[in-house]
């Protein structure tokens, strides 16, 4: 096999797309072009600097050419979003598409991983951390382009189970239909060559070269990963749709002997949630959370392994009417109906005084109860005095979804000496090394 060739979305839904080429580029026409241009779509057609075009595509003549694309949003729909200017190698392609136009990055996958390790870690980060991450990000890649690029493969869209009564989402990857991955968080954060490349995470990648976790049957496993799990790893089933591969089981987050409790109950729950149980992601070491936290991530969230949110009646009636479309009224309960294994909440109960529907799963319970995302749905709630109660306060574990990996959790047991294959053991059951290419 040799090294595959991915299609990476960095723009998308845009008006225009103004890019500066540096060094020479080759056009679908055959004309070479460098310099700053303004691309645009509108009335059905393409156009390059005001003229009429059939196609906007442009491949580097050398190894040295880059591009330079502006305005691009990072952190879409997180608490952390704004925009930048970034700067990528590879071929550059532009495509209209229903609501504008969406540029698209050629990029060979060991080069983007290079640079997606680069832009999730620091250079300071343990090498067998790095290392465990080459390894999930090259897996969760290849088994998403397989997925995309395999017979069975359908035009994308959120699953649902809708009612009158339930509101019950979950959203995966797979609503990109134009380019195998997009460059933001909800796949791999990628920022090409924005940022110095790290020179660790390009090691880490050139020792792992064409390395997958597999599953017992050898297929390419769906590596999932997450910031912190709050001590407990997820089950795939209480994010997304209703499988459980056996190699992404929940994982008490810290070294054998201890068991995980059983937090589906209510009761051990909140003795979970409102206590700080020994975990590798219990950790305010800055030397550590700074390998996977950048500055915008640290300024924006001091606490995730323990947090707490405070609502008003107000504040909260008033969220939950924007986020969901739905008029609840005063708001009398938030009752959680069922918790994974990690006590994450996949149904939960909003009742009102004139409304109340059920919620699910983590992603659209996160969405609702926040003005971007909750930081988990690893949540307990204690309800204020009086009825309607005057406040509402969630007591919550954990950064994402908890599925797989847990980047602080990895890289304390990198900090403390377990090797890359130690690691993706203990987040991955059941899984073997593979190398492919």
């Amino acid at each position: 096999m040799t090294t595959p060739t991915i299609h990476v979305g960095i723009i998308q839904q845009a008006p225009y797309i103004r890019f500066t080429l540096h060094g020479t580029f080759r056009t679908a026409s055959g004309r070479t072009l460098s310099g700053t241009h303004r691309a645009a779509f509108a009335e059905g057609a393409l156009t390059l600097d005001g003229e009429t075009c059939t196609r906007l595509a442009f491949t580097p003549a050398d190894e040295t050419a880059s591009f330079t694309l502006e305005q691009v949003t990072i952190g879409h729909s997180f608490h952390w979003q704004r925009q930048e200017d970034q700067t990528f190698t590879g071929s550059l392609t532009i495509i209209p598409d229903a609501d504008g136009m969406t540029a698209i990055n050629d990029i060979d996958v060991e080069s983007y991983l290079t640079s997606v390790i680069s832009s999730e870690m620091r250079a300071t980060s343990a090498p067998e951390f790095l290392k465990a991450h080459a390894v999930i990000s090259r897996s969760w890649l290849l088994a998403q382009i397989g997925r995309r690029r395999g017979p069975q493969t359908q035009a994308a869209h959120p699953d649902f189970r809708l009612t009158d009564d339930e509101h019950i989402r979950w959203h995966d990857r797979e609503d990109h239909d134009l380019f195998d991955v997009c460059a933001d968080d909800h796949c791999q954060r990628y920022q090409g060559i924005t940022r110095a490349m790290n020179p660790a995470a390009a090691q880490a990648i050139s020792e792992t070269r064409g390395q997958v976790l597999a599953d017992r049957r050898g297929h390419v496993c769906d590596a999932r990963f997450s910031k912190c799990c709050g001590g407990a790893s997820e089950h795939f089933a209480a994010c997304w749709d209703d499988r459980d591969p056996d190699y992404l089981q929940p994982v008490r987050d810290c070294p054998p002997p201890a068991l995980l409790p059983d937090l589906t109950r209510e009761d051990e729950a909140r003795r979970w949630m409102t206590s700080a149980p020994e975990a590798f992601c219990h950790t305010d070491d800055p030397a550590i959370l700074s390998q996977i936290l950048n500055d915008y991530d640290r300024e924006t969230t001091p606490d995730f392994y323990r947090w707490t949110v405070r609502y008003t009646q107000a504040e909260l009636s008033r969220l939950l009417r924007e986020r969901t479309g739905t008029d609840f009224g005063a708001i009398l309960d938030l009752t959680p109906l069922e918790r994974g294994a990690s006590g994450r909440i996949v149904r939960l109960r909003v009742v009102g005084e004139r409304r109340s529907l059920t919620i699910g799963k983590e992603l659209e319970i996160r969405r609702a109860l926040s003005p971007t995302h909750l930081f988990s749905s690893a949540f307990v709630v204690d309800r204020g005095e009086g009825m309607p109660p005057q406040e509402f306060t969630l007591h919550g574990a954990g950064w994402g979804h908890g599925v797989g990996l847990c980047q602080i959790g990895a890289a304390v047991m990198g900090a403390r000496g377990y090797s890359y294959r130690d690691i993706l053991a203990h987040y991955y059951r059941n899984t073997q090394l593979l190398t492919l290419y």
